[in-house]
Parts: structure tokens; C-alpha cells; sequence
């Protein structure tokens, strides 16, 4: 017997699923309360943020607090492990493609081209990070952006938080990041698709994290044609390839994230870069074709 709820948050939606009911009520009030904390932290859109903070005084250290600190730990490893595919500081560069307020927003409306100007490279290994006296710094210009990690590692949290504190079986999902923590007595029923509700499969997932990066779920029209959020650091535009979402299977959402992320960055050769990581994966073509790489897991009949 399990039990579950459903909202909408950071513009997506939210599925908290746990195997003893009485869990529920005090794990949706932790899971909201660390997405405030994290959208405190992490927010973009909100000019109070910590990360606000840092890209509106660029060039300079700023304090911040220690969620903010673990946030930008993980962009900054995701970089590392990806050797800069995912990288933390695109901030600039999202915004010129026109992701520049809320993604419901953006969806409404015609995106002028991007004016020409000079755009500071994306390059994560110039983030200063100082433990010591929690502070950030990055260099003049440069606008951080954690979206690429901040939600998988909420879910991985979440889930881990929630397992050992209420010694249950949990998933937690926000958007297309999933982590899933704890005993089950059968694998968790995860539907996988390229966006909310969108056609896909059903799979059994065991344990880990399953993270779906796509060019489908957060795009929008511009005067020079269709964009979306996921931008090549290499060049600075909206990643262009063969797949229109890839969907990762690894030990944590965060992980996931990063590979799937990656995997769109680098289009043709995804198949490798997946194999070489040993990850399993679903690719989906810009024609609908699905292509699954490794282990990836047994198709189920949804309850």
C-alpha cells in the first residue's frame, strides 16, 4: 500500500510517492520546505536569491549561505565530470536566446533575435568558491545559472531525507528529475516521456535516479526561430543534434542530469559518450524514433 501527492511548483510538476501513507503528510511539508530553501538559494528569477545576489555584483565575492555553497559545489563537479558540457556559468547566454523570465512567460510570446554584443565565454573553472568564509565570486559579466543541477539534487535529497527519517520507501520527482530511495516491496512505475504527460513508456525502476533532458519541454519561438534551455557552452546557442531528449539511468538524479544533459550537448556522439559511462539510456529523435542503450529497464503494464 503506498500513497501519493501531486502539485505544481517551479513550473513543473511535483510527484511525491511513499510506501507507508503515514508518511505522507510530513514528507510534502519537508519536500515544499526544502524547494523554498533552494529557490531562496538558487532562483534566477528571484532578485533576492543568492544567486541573484552573485551575478548582480559580479567581479566581486558575496557572501552566501551553505545551501548555496552545496548548490554550486555540484554545478561545478557536474562541469568537471563533463569537462565544461554542462556548465554553471551559461547564464548570459540562456538569457540572449531568450530565456530571461519565467518559462510560462517566455512560451507566450514572439523572442526578438538576440542584439549583437559582446557575450563573456561560458567558463565554469573561473567560479570562485571561498568554504571558509562562504562567499562566491565570479567574474564581471558572467551570470551563473544552476538549473542544469539544482532540481535533480533537491530530488536526491528529498528522497534520501525522507527514507531515513520515516523509514519508508519514497520517489520524489520534480519535472523530469527522479530519485527514489528506500525499500519497495515491487519496482516504482515511472512513466518516461519528453514532457509532462507526453506519450513514452512505462518502466520499473529499482533504485537510483532517472533524469529526462529535452529540447521539447522548455522551448520557445524567437524572430530567428525555435530555441530552447539547453545551451552548448562550446558555442553559446541552443544545443543542435540528432536527439530531441535523451533520458539517463544512474545512481542519482543529479548524475542522471548531468549525462543526460551532456548526451544533448553532444549529439551524435551520445551513443559513445553514454556506453563509455556505462549509463543506460533512451534517446528520442527529432523524427520520434527511440533508441534505448544499455541496461535500460524492463518496459511494465501501468496499475
Amino acid at each position: 500500500m503506498s500513497a501519493s501527492a501531486l502539485w505544481e511548483d517551479w513550473t513543473c510538476t511535483v510527484r511525491l510517492v511513499v510506501t507507508d501513507p503515514a508518511a505522507l503528510g510530513p514528507s510534502r511539508r519537508y519536500l515544499t520546505g526544502l524547494m523554498s530553501e533552494v529557490e531562496q538559494s538558487s532562483s534566477r528569477f528571484l532578485a533576492t536569491s543568492d544567486l541573484s545576489r552573485v551575478n548582480a555584483r559580479s567581479g566581486t565575492f558575496v557572501p552566501v549561505g551553505g545551501r548555496t555553497l552545496a548548490l554550486v559545489d555540484v554545478a561545478l563537479d557536474a562541469a568537471a565530470e563533463t569537462e565544461g558540457l554542462v556548465d554553471p556559468t551559461i547564464g548570459h547566454q540562456v538569457m540572449a536566446a531568450g530565456y530571461d523570465r519565467d518559462i510560462e512567460l517566455v512560451r507566450g510570446r514572439l523572442v526578438p533575435a538576440a542584439p549583437a554584443q559582446a557575450v563573456p565565454p561560458a567558463d565554469w573553472r573561473q567560479v570562485r568558491v571561498d568554504h571558509e568564509l562562504s562567499r562566491i565570486g565570479v567574474p564581471r559579466g558572467v551570470v551563473l545559472d544552476l538549473g542544469a543541477t539544482a532540481k535533480a539534487w533537491t530530488a536526491d535529497v528529498a528522497a534520501h531525507t525522507i527514507a531515513a527519517l520515516h523509514g519508508t520507501g519514497v520517489l520524489v520527482e520534480i519535472g523530469g528529475d527522479l530519485a527514489v530511495a528506500g525499500r519497495a516491496d515491487r519496482p516504482w512505475q515511472v512513466h518516461v516521456s519528453e514532457i509532462a504527460g507526453g506519450d513514452g513508456e512505462q518502466i520499473g525502476l529499482t533504485h537510483g535516479g532517472l533524469a529526462t533532458s529535452s529540447t521539447a519541454a522548455r522551448a520557445w519561438r524567437t524572430a530567428a526561430g525555435d530555441a530552447h534551455h539547453i545551451v552548448d557552452p562550446r558555442t553559446g546557442r541552443p544545443a543542435a543534434g540528432p536527439w530531441r531528449s535523451a533520458t539517463v539511468w544512474a545512481p542519482s538524479a543529479v548524475d542522471a542530469n548531468t549525462a543526460s544533459t551532456a548526451a544533448l550537448i553532444l549529439g551524435a556522439e551520445a551513443e559513445s559518450y553514454l556506453a563509455e559511462l556505462e549509463l543506460p539510456a533512451r534517446l528520442v529523435d527529432h523524427g520520434g524514433r527511440v533508441r534505448t542503450l544499455g541496461a535500460w529497464p524492463v518496459s511494465v503494464e501501468a496499475s
